[in-house]
């Protein structure tokens, strides 16, 4: 087995490259102990803005499909806020739905609907530091590859790691990360196109030992990432990925984590019953619930379901029905209407947010001083009613 040993010295940057060749009994292309490839005294990369985020979704926002998701950190994105789905903060309901819950429980950022101008300042400048932070990562020379693109199975050293043919995987086995007793050991993985953790059916982990520090992981990816779409496996570390990221597949039910950060720079995120952790300590995930607790309406061909809220938090699902749905309060109503007809009335200063694929009529009347947001696919018409104070976005 070749074994590579790499030292930078001094403030110089001046590298020594020794290479010790020994015979330990191994058939070569054996996937046992890397230990000591690649090491590096790395400095920690400089994210700016960005460091506080655990999931940024650049300017096209992020999606969650599941009920068990959980964001621990803040979460943003350049578009406006109808671009953040099935998603709640402490404050405010993204078009979640019956199906698709999940917690954020720091700031989220967005431009207006929404957000303000100096929220939406911050996520520029937050996607301006992750996209410097990208480049730097992308520059650091030496990097090796120690597995031909495919690092399950691995135990690598800190350092820098940049695949040959462009791509990463992990999937057969997992890799672990040795920092051999220094919890400042760094780790940078470089790749030109596409990094992949687990396959279709069986998902992969990365593995810490010995003090490795998830917070000082590093994933430089030149497209999308993909992990772990069979659902469940640990991920760790900071992924900038210039494309898009997904986590799981719709349907699984086995929850997949990141402890670390998932910045995307030019695309969106998709996740199923994921969590992710900016902190880089594991999150204990109960099963989530909104802010508030919920009361579920689903209308059915027969139905005619009449809703009205108070200071709660209520979610309408339609799939057909005669649904009359009415905010008196301040709390929140998040409905999606699938067919039949819809009449929401808001009074009170609460939040309404209508998504309406139905060619049913629905009639929106605002009489408050809430905020009523409606995305409208639907073939019908939609009627609006407006003589409250707020703004409203149709």
């Amino acid at each position: 087995m070749k074994t590579f040993k790499r030292k930078v010295l001094g403030g110089m940057g001046m590298l020594l490259i020794a290479s010790l060749v020994a015979n330990c009994g191994m058939p070569m292309g054996s996937n046992s102990d890397q230990s000591a490839v690649g090491q590096r005294n790395l400095e920690i990369p400089n994210l700016g803005l960005a460091a506080s985020f655990a999931v940024f979704g650049g300017g096209a926002g992020i999606t969650n499909q599941g009920t068990m998701t959980v964001i621990a950190g803040n979460m943003g994105t350049t578009g406006a806020s109808t671009m953040i789905t099935g998603f709640h903060s402490s404050d405010f309901n993204y078009a979640e739905t019956p199906l698709n819950v999940g917690a954020v429980d720091g700031t989220v950022y967005t431009d207006a609907p929404q957000g303000t101008t100096a929220d939406f300042e911050y996520a520029t400048s937050t996607a301006s530091d992750a996209l410097t932070a990208f480049n730097n990562l992308a520059s650091l020379p030496d990097g090796f590859d120690p597995g031909a693109g495919q690092l399950g199975g691995l135990t690598l050293a800190p350092g820098v790691y940049k695949s040959a043919s462009g791509a990463f995987l992990i999937t057969g086995s997992d890799l672990t990360l040795d920092a051999q007793g220094n919890a400042d050991a760094v780790w940078v993985f470089q790749m030109a196109s596409s990094l992949t953790v687990g396959t279709p059916t069986a998902p992969s982990s990365v593995i810490l030992v010995n003090n490795a520090q998830a917070s000082n992981v590093y994933w430089q990816v030149g497209s999308a990432a993909t992990i772990n779409g069979a659902g469940g496996g640990t991920m760790v570390g900071t992924i900038i990925a210039s494309a898009g990221m997904t986590f799981s597949t719709a349907g699984n039910l086995t929850v997949t984590t990141l402890n670390g950060r998932a910045l995307a720079l030019f695309a969106s995120i998709t996740m199923v019953n994921t969590v992710i952790n900016a902190s880089g300590v594991p999150v204990v995930t109960p099963p989530v619930e909104p802010p508030v607790s919920p009361i579920t309406v689903t209308g059915s061909t027969a139905a005619d379901v009449v809703a009205v809220s108070g200071d709660g938090f209520i979610n309408v699902l339609n799939n057909g029905g005669l649904v009359t749905v009415t905010e008196t309060g301040t709390g929140t109503i998040n409905i999606v209407n699938n067919g039949g007809v819809l009449t929401a009335t808001n009074t009170g200063n609460g939040v309404m947010t209508i998504n309406n694929t139905a060619t049913g009529v629905v009639t929106v009347t605002n009489t408050g001083n809430g905020r009523i947001t409606v995305n409208a696919t639907g073939a019908d018409a939609v009627t609006i009613t407006h003589t409250g104070d707020e703004d409203v976005t149709y």
